[in-house]
């Protein structure tokens, strides 16, 4: 037995429960925010400024969301029961959408130039698990070889 405070009078028993229920998710959204997105403090005094800043981290939350979502339910339609996302290709079942960045974080596209003229495009080279993942989240590799 434990106690649940609100300062909703409004809610039931019952609608308290499953609001702290969901706790978990909003610590790992917050802990997104200051780990994976990197928001650091800011010193902004143009209200529009603030809005607009608050905006873009909302739609950088949300796309993490979305993405993490998206992948959890390929795997789960595709049967795959995890991916070898944690260190040392260790099985991860859920992954994040911090894991998930963490493993394209070595790509890199590389331009030959002479001048403003592009002589060779060196692409990266994918790995089994990024063009899995890909797969998983219907993103074709040509995408990236434009």
């Amino acid at each position: 037995m434990f106690p649940l405070l609100t300062n909703d009078r409004a809610l039931t028993p019952t609608q308290v429960l499953e609001a702290h229920k969901r706790q978990p998710a909003l610590e790992r959204r917050f802990a997104n925010l200051k780990s994976g997105l990197g928001i650091a403090p800011v010193f902004l005094k143009n209200e529009g400024r603030i809005e607009a800043l608050f905006t873009c981290f909302t739609l950088a939350l949300l796309l993490l969301a979305l993405l993490e979502r998206d992948l959890r339910r390929a795997m789960r339609r595709a049967g795959i029961p995890s991916l070898p996302l944690y260190p040392e290709d260790r099985p991860c079942r859920e992954p994040t959408a911090e894991q998930l960045l963490h493993c394209f974080a070595d790509l890199e596209r590389q331009e030959l130039r002479l001048g403003p003229h592009v002589l060779q495009v060196f692409h990266p080279e994918w790995t089994p698990l990024q063009r899995r993942v890909l797969d998983l989240l219907e993103v074709p590799v040509s995408a990236y070889r434009r």
